[in-house]
């Protein structure tokens, strides 16, 4: 036999919720609304109605996602030579759920070497285009967090 949770019980025009101060049953329009949520609450919830000889359910799946926290950028490498400077960026979240990660011009009226959709960047810049900073965008489904990187910290140590 299957056992299952019962959060809240509307009979009678009437509900019941089951877990009072862990979760808010709004019967204006029938939400549920979970307090304080966790990992664990990431889980199939099962909504069933039933009229009469007849029950219809859904299962919903909830997913839990850890905010992005502020990425940061690494140079992995970097070559100067005769004032061009050549660098490999990695850019980084340290905390966040299923982050996907996007390179981008801070002035998006210019064109620069800032593009890209993966936490690498490979930059060159020329003597005289050192002025576009690239901005790095760490993503996930339910936040956004960006950092910049200024092409003249190629030649600071």
């Amino acid at each position: 036999p299957q056992k299952k949770q019962v959060l809240v019980k509307y009979s009678g025009g009437k509900p019941t919720n089951h877990f009072q101060g862990q979760i808010l049953f709004h019967e204006s329009d029938f939400s549920l609304e979970i307090l304080n949520t966790s990992r664990q609450d990431g889980q199939i919830y099962e909504y069933s109605v039933s009229t009469g000889r007849e029950e219809e359910v859904q299962q919903i799946q909830l997913k839990v996602y850890e905010p992005v926290s502020h990425p940061s950028i690494r140079i992995v490498s970097r070559e100067v030579a005769n004032g061009s400077c050549s660098v490999a960026l990695n850019c980084t979240a340290e905390r966040g759920d299923d982050v996907s990660y996007s390179w981008g011009s801070q002035d998006s009226r210019t064109w620069g070497p800032c593009s890209g959709n993966s936490s690498f960047l490979h930059l060159s810049y020329p003597p005289w285009n050192m002025s576009s900073a690239c901005v790095c965008t760490a993503t996930n489904p339910v936040s956004s967090r960006a950092v910049t990187f200024h092409p003249s910290e190629c030649s600071h140590e």
